[in-house]
């Protein structure tokens, strides 16, 4: 029994750890989950930091409290747009990954379109033909499980004036499974016509680890 009180105290006190880095990371004190985390756990006066999907459903939770019918209906449109960038991008086998696709959308979210393809430029090329508004762009390297990985960001606008980002992987990438750092599954995104039936037959679904 005693160990049980344990138990439940622990879990409410990593959920309020949780709730507080949730809430310093939605009012922008925070960039990274990480440092929310710390950040939480100090101003509680603790050592116990919530594993990221604690934080995420606490985060999805606030935003929810702080946005409500609105983000539902930003969400759908959000998707909406993401898919005439998708359209543009079809021959690079377009995934529709980050927030929109799960439906945790929040103030200063933006469009995460994944692209595979060896020559980035191209891509850039082709959407600036299409009239998308490109701010920039950037080559990224990450280092993950002793491995490096290369990708091209295209910082760009949708015709809702909504903040996307294209990430250009090698054609090579196509179907690797990718794990969530976040959620802790596997991201699995929307390809175009699983996009397009979503919005046809549940435009608000969410995306979320059962």
């Amino acid at each position: 029994m005693h160990g049980e009180v344990l138990n439940a105290d622990s879990a409410g006190l990593r959920r309020k750890i949780a709730r507080e880095a949730a809430t310093l990371l939605y009012f922008g004190l925070e960039k990274e989950y990480k440092q929310a985390k710390l950040k939480a756990a100090e101003n509680l006066g603790v050592h116990v930091l919530p594993a990221n999907l604690e934080v995420a459903l606490e985060l999805d939770k606030v935003a929810e409290e702080n946005e409500g019918s609105a983000r539902t209906e930003r969400l759908v449109q959000m998707r909406k747009e993401a898919l005439e960038i998708m359209k543009l991008l079809k021959a690079y086998f377009p995934l529709l990954i980050g927030s929109v696709w799960r439906g945790t959308i929040r103030r200063g979210s933006d469009i995460d379109i994944a692209v595979y393809h060896d020559e980035p430029e191209e891509i850039v090329s082709l959407l600036r033909a299409e009239g998308l508004k490109i701010s920039r762009t950037e080559r990224m390297t990450v280092n993950k499980h002793g491995k490096t990985e290369a990708s091209f960001h295209i910082h760009a606008e949708s015709s809702g004036k909504q903040a996307v980002e294209i990430v250009v992987r090698s054609s090579e990438e196509a179907g690797r499974k990718r794990e969530c750092e976040v959620f802790g599954d596997e991201i699995k995104g929307l390809k175009v016509n699983e996009l397009e039936k979503l919005l046809r037959e549940n435009a608000g679904q969410r995306f979320l680890p059962s």
